[in-house]
């Protein structure tokens, strides 16, 4: 017998700080993924206990939440919304000490953890992700970011490896597919890429500097046991807000659609 499971993840504040329209835009992404038919949503970069509120109030058919509490909103940003039952909730900081980078990054890494929830009626864990930004867009071995990422990701690992039991581990990365960090988390962790490397750009175009390349940065990984039927894109298009047409984020939601044998208790 197998757990089927339909898991989504998004970074929803993103985009420039200067008319966000935070309010409308957190208000339809609560419809967009009440109105579906997905189980269980990732999301990252909720900072404020009244941006958790508007989701929730948008999304009244997921009636499990799972954050950890710190002072203005959920630490790390880190909020998943389950229609399933939740078993527990585990929140770890991901290291981030590193005199390399830039004071302003070492001050958002003290935001980068792992939100971990167990399904209620199985031994399936979600980790809910959200490392520390590259600002410089440099994933060559030598860039400054590379050691703290390094060690995040190892932490990571370690957190799915601390447990036999089938895990998904969702999130914005803030890593590109490209880099070598990839293949070593991997390597250390028995996961494996949900889009089997094929994952477009997650990044919306406009929101780039001129010139700028966009990367895979959003990612759906899973162990061995569990299995991919099918995977799609979320909110990839502008959406009709009461202020005018926006995209929702400067990220594009993933999708997974999953199927975890024997995972029923």
């Amino acid at each position: 017998m197998s757990t089927r499971l339909a898991i989504a993840t998004l970074n929803t504040r993103g985009l420039p700080l200067k008319d966000t329209r935070i309010a409308e835009r957190f208000a339809a992404i609560a419809a967009e993924f009440d109105a579906g038919d997905i189980d269980l949503v990732c999301l990252q970069e909720v900072f404020a206990y009244h941006h958790l509120a508007r989701l929730r109030k948008g999304m009244p058919s997921f009636p499990y939440v799972a954050y950890r509490l710190s002072v203005a909103g959920p630490a790390g940003g880190l909020v998943t919304l389950s229609r399933l039952p939740l078993a527990g909730t585990a929140y770890t900081r991901l290291p981030r000490s590193s005199r390399e980078i830039p004071a302003r990054a070492r001050l958002n890494a003290l935001h980068s953890g792992i939100l971990t929830v167990r399904l209620g009626d199985s031994r399936v864990r979600v980790l809910n992700i959200h490392p520390t930004a590259n600002t410089d867009g440099d994933w060559s071995e030598h860039n400054r970011f590379r050691q703290l990422q390094r060690d995040q990701f190892i932490a990571l690992a370690q957190a799915v490896t601390a447990d036999s039991s089938p895990a998904v581990v969702c999130g914005d990365f803030n890593v590109a597919q490209a880099s070598t960090l990839h293949r070593d988390l991997q390597q250390r962790s028995g996961l494996r890429d949900a889009f089997n490397g094929n994952c477009p750009p997650t990044f919306h175009t406009e929101y780039l500097a001129p010139g700028t390349k966009p990367h895979c940065i959003d990612f759906i990984l899973v162990t061995e046991a569990i299995e991919v039927d099918d995977t799609d894109l979320l909110l990839t298009d502008k959406r009709p807000l009461p202020t005018g047409p926006a995209y929702l984020s400067d990220h594009i939601g993933l999708l997974a659609r999953l199927r975890i044998p024997g995972a029923s208790s």
